[in-house]
């Protein structure tokens, strides 16, 4: 296997990943491998796909294929061997359909080659000896590592895209022109482009489609469940049985409350269902009892102790440990060899672990923290942080967001908001935000200085927010008094770090360590091109940015 997907990959330096049998993340070779024919196959489906979009002839069942079989792939979702060989087999199937309905629309056209003739086995045993030929190295001798990792870049960027997609999609928000654009991405990477302009121009353009995307499902999300308002949330367990849910997915979290609903079992979130307590629909839930635990930094030992099941609707989970393997289950695109599935959004059974296992026997000294401060909440108090920026109440901006990870380095970001100035406000999403969310850190011109406006995908509002800001200044997004501070993790991550450079954001701190499959001459690109900046330490970083705020 070879891997360098996400940020806590083996590595020694840029270009290293993971080349075990094992990954860091607990993805085991044959997995790996299966993921990667799945992915070559997505490229000759895609091939397909675009064709027939430019012919005005989608297949909406293809594109949401393609969106659900690239979720699958993601760090930590899915690692079940088993259901990538059944998905292999129906990326065949559908490959064939959208193969059929493009040869009758353009009968005269030579049958693609590439991926989109790709026969693949159908034991496990033939299966992997594929593998070789769908590998995200395959081809370095010929073009050179700066061409592979630009072209891993656009891939991942693909990924996360489809992941926020995929969020949408459930709650019956869709497009046509993202089917469209991720298609067009997967034909291109199908064809193995080796112009490095045609292939950053490429991840631009995903850049581009993943902010369509976002708004989709801020729209899909704040359309169905209302718009998030500041709500003071309990990070302390109640007395009672209980179940946690974790991941991204807010269906799954309404379709468990749902199930809940008549019994004492109470409801709590982790991770980055933290925001779904801010949406009026969600928190109207007399179950939703509160949010245990972090995000990654103590998992295993909060999921070790916590007293019910454990739900998982997305990533972020580390390998599931003996100690509480036998009460997680999974619901979506999520999948772990041994672990419990729930495949038709039916949560009865976890509800019946729910009631016999012993729950929490005390209720906890009360503690909260505040959440909710999308770009309605802000922007209803945009008078008074014009004001308070006027009157030099407030020096700075700094927004401390992106993803958690159990990998060493992250305390960068809690040093960073321990050490910003009082007199500068923090804004935060993602569930990074758990390296520094339960201090408190105080008030500035009458607002909490740490405002959390939601999940990793609501970089769309921080986005507006900016925007409004730059407006009300009358300058750009990059002369306002703002830094950006990001800790990447997985693909949702490079989708919106895609997103952000392509909407001209300059001058991103990234950390806690830099992408493995960006080369020293990339990273040189986004540096110069972009002003993409690798983190520091967190004074110097601090001082830097002020430094560059005020010249």
């Amino acid at each position: 296997m070879f891997c360098y997907q996400c940020e806590q990959t083996t590595r020694t330096d840029l270009g290293g990943g993971c080349a075990t049998q094992k990954g860091v993340c607990g993805k085991d070779e044959t997995t790996a491998d299966l993921q990667d024919l799945l992915i070559y196959q997505l490229k000759g489906i895609g091939q397909y796909s675009y064709r027939l979009h430019q012919l005005g002839q989608a297949d909406a069942a293809a594109d949401e294929f393609i969106r659900y079989a690239l979720f699958t792939t993601l760090t930590n979702v899915n690692f079940n061997r088993a259901r990538f060989v059944e998905l292999i087999a129906q990326a065949a199937q559908v490959r064939d359909r959208l193969r059929a309905a493009y040869e009758a629309a353009s009968p005269e056209t030579p049958r693609l080659g590439g991926p989109a003739a790709f026969a693949p086995a159908t034991a496990l045993p033939d299966l992997l000896k594929q593998a070789n030929i769908a590998s995200v190295r395959a081809g370095a001798d010929l073009v050179g590592d700066d061409v592979i990792g630009l072209r891993a870049l656009v891939l991942y960027g693909l990924k996360g895209v489809a992941a926020y997609a995929h969020h949408a999609e459930v709650l019956g928000y869709t497009k046509p022109e993202v089917g469209a654009g991720l298609a067009k991405a997967l034909d291109l990477l199908a064809g193995e482009p080796a112009d490095i302009n045609v292939l950053l121009t490429e991840a631009l353009a995903l850049g581009t489609l993943n902010y369509a995307v976002m708004e989709l499902l801020d729209a899909a999300n704040t359309g169905t469940y209302g718009i998030p308002a500041p709500t003071s949330v309990r990070t302390t367990p109640v007395a009672g049985k209980s179940i946690l849910v974790s991941g991204h997915d807010l269906r799954d979290l309404h379709a468990i409350l749902e199930a809940v609903k008549g019994t004492d079992v109470k409801v709590y979130t982790h991770g980055e269902l933290l925001p779904a307590h801010s949406y009026p629909k969600l928190a109207a839930y007399p179950n939703l009892a509160g949010n245990y635990g972090t995000a990654w930094q103590n998992q295993q030992l909060e999921f070790a102790a916590f007293p019910g099941p454990i739900v998982m609707t997305s990533n972020c989970l580390i390998e599931p440990q003996p100690a509480y393997r036998n009460r997680i289950f999974t619901a979506g695109p999520v999948g772990w060899p041994g672990v419990r599935h729930i495949a038709d959004g039916n949560f009865s059974q976890v509800v019946q672990a729910a009631q016999a296992l012993p729950g929490f026997s005390e209720t906890a000294s009360e503690k909260k923290i505040l959440v909710g401060f999308g770009r309605h909440a802000v922007l209803s108090v945009a008078g008074q942080v014009i004001e308070a920026v006027q009157s030099g109440a407030v020096k700075h901006f700094f927004l401390i967001g992106g993803c958690d990870g159990a990998a060493p380095g992250r305390n960068y970001y809690t040093d960073f908001a321990e050490k910003a100035p009082k007199d500068t406000v923090l804004l935060t999403l993602g569930c990074g935000k758990f390296r520094f969310n339960m201090e408190d850190h105080g008030t500035i011109g009458g607002i909490p200085r740490l405002l959390d406006i939601g999940q990793c995908n609501d970089s769309y509002s921080a986005v507006q927010i900016a925007l409004a800001l730059a407006n009300a200044f009358k300058c750009g997004v990059n002369d306002l008094p703002l830094s950006l501070v990001v800790s990447w993790f997985e693909q949702k991550a490079v989708a919106v770090l895609l997103t952000l450079l392509a909407l001209g954001v300059r001058n991103v701190r990234l950390g806690p360590s830099l992408p493995a499959f960006l080369t020293p001459a990339v990273l040189g690109v986004l540096v110069d091109k972009f002003g993409v900046q690798p983190i520091n330490n967190a004074e110097a970083d601090i001082a830097a940015s002020l430094a560059r705020a005020s010249a």
